[in-house]
């Protein structure tokens, strides 16, 4: 059986990988910024899962985030690929 949130699947119906660099405040540091990283599949133009992320963190994490750079790239499109049925062999 197969997973129906699989990366194929999910890149099938418009799913993208979505790459999110966050720079954050130092709990301890205020000053000081560092940076996380964080990636998924994700729908664009609307970024549900990003925004998801970024409101967790917001309450759940010390380090309040100064600023977000993302980037969203569709690996394959519908138009791209074909589901076959059958194989024919000729000789």
């Amino acid at each position: 059986m197969t997973n129906p949130n699989s990366e194929t699947e999910l890149m099938l119906k418009g799913y993208g990988l979505t790459t999110a660099e966050m720079f954050y405040h130092m709990p301890d540091h205020p000053h000081v910024l560092n940076t996380f990283v964080w990636q998924d599949y994700d729908l664009a133009p609307d970024h549900p899962r990003l925004f998801r992320f970024i409101e967790y963190w917001g309450e759940e994490i010390e380090g309040p985030l100064h600023s977000v750079r993302f980037t969203h790239r569709k690996l394959i499109s519908p138009g791209e690929w074909r589901h076959v049925v059958g194989e024919f062999t000729m000789h």
